[in-house]
């Protein structure tokens, strides 16, 4: 249990992409890691893109940043709604600041980007949003997966059995 010990947050809200949040968590929970889910609504049944469906176990209100060793945000269509609140980006520069692991995939760079800590960062995304992230001061680069320090990004669903090992790694070293 590689990750034993370490404890993970993910964010969701309506429409995330079900592949870059379910693979995650099954894979840290594997590695060993404690995963909890944060939302707006504290066990509340959210639906993905796709109809998969998640219930949170904590409300953002409810979160304690500073007890988490990495936070993973998926894609889909939720970063769009998630870098509007405020509490989440307090998550995100929380991470940043504290030098630890932040995982992003696919368009949760908007998230990154809407926090203020892609400027100098090399990462990767959808290629939908290389623009957006490139404007925060971000190099982009199309690669499935790229780690920056502290930061693992990665491209797209197809793209997780490279990111996650990554994605691991930094947990492991953090």
């Amino acid at each position: 249990m590689e990750l034993k010990g370490k404890k993970v947050l993910t964010i969701v809200s309506p429409d995330f992409d079900d592949l870059e949040l379910w693979y995650p968590i099954i894979r840290l929970r594997e590695a060993g890691a404690s995963v909890d889910i944060a939302a707006e609504i504290a066990e509340h049944e959210y639906k993905g893109k796709y109809g998969l469906s998640v219930t949170s176990s904590i409300s953002f209100e409810n979160v304690d940043i500073s007890q988490y060793d990495g936070i993973v945000i998926p894609g889909g269509w939720a970063p769009d709604y998630l870098r509007r609140l405020e509490s989440v980006l307090g998550f995100v520069r929380y991470m940043d600041e504290h030098n630890k692991v932040i995982g992003q995939i696919c368009h949760a760079g908007w998230v990154l980007s809407s926090a203020g800590i892609l400027e100098g960062r090399t990462v990767t995304s959808t290629p939908g949003i290389k623009h957006d992230l490139m404007y925060a001061g971000a190099t982009w680069v199309d690669e499935p997966a790229v780690t920056d320090g502290n930061l693992i990004s990665g491209r797209r669903p197809p793209d997780l059995p490279i990111y996650l090992p990554q994605l691991i790694e930094a947990l492991k070293k953090g």
